[in-house]
Parts: structure tokens; sequence; C-alpha cells
């Protein structure tokens, strides 16, 4: 085995795919020297999992994203009116219903 396929393997490893599949993800189509999954889009999905829940474990950091993803959707000023005249529509109806139900049992 290679020294490159070896790294690849060790990689893989620590990332709890075990050789053996990260061999069959090799010799499936994979790139040479063991490295890559394009051969095994099951690992892939697995490691992109675990890689996702140690992210979303640190909670400050989370909260980073979402308040960057806040600014940059608010800059889309069309995009807010719009989002501002669904939920005013929303609130009239719910106001309405809550009418007609409270004049309804008088």
């Amino acid at each position: 085995m290679t020294r490159q396929a070896e790294r690849g393997r060790a990689d893989a490893e620590m990332q709890g795919v075990t050789s053996q599949e990260h061999d069959r993800g090799a010799s499936d189509g994979g790139q040479s020297g063991g490295r890559g999954w394009h051969g095994d889009p099951a690992g892939h999905a697995r490691a992109g999992s675990k890689g996702g829940k140690k992210v979303s474990a640190d909670r400050s950091h989370m909260a980073d994203i979402g308040r960057k993803g806040g600014q940059r959707v608010s800059q889309n000023r069309q995009h807010m009116a719009e989002i501002g005249r669904r939920g005013g529509q929303t609130r009239g109806e719910n106001a309405d219903t809550a009418h007609r139900r409270t004049t309804k049992d008088k």
C-alpha cells in the first residue's frame, strides 16, 4: 500500500469509517490511492453527519451562524416586506376568527 493510501485510510478511521468501508469506497470508483468518497455515498453521509453533530454541540457557534444568516436575509427589503405583509394578514384573519367566536357565543 502506498503512503498516500495509508494516509487516506488513517483519515477515514479517524472519522469513524472502518478501513474495509474506506477500501470498498476506493475500489467502487473512488479516486486513485484510496482517497475520496466518490464510490461510497453512505460513508460520505456518515462522515458529514458526525461533523454536523460536532459543530452543533457548540451553542455559541450555532448562534453566530444564525445571527449571520438573519443579517443576510434582512438585507433583502422586498423579502422582509413580504414576510411582514403575510404576518399582518394572518394576524388580521386570526383576530376576525376570534371576534366571530366571541360574538357567536353571546
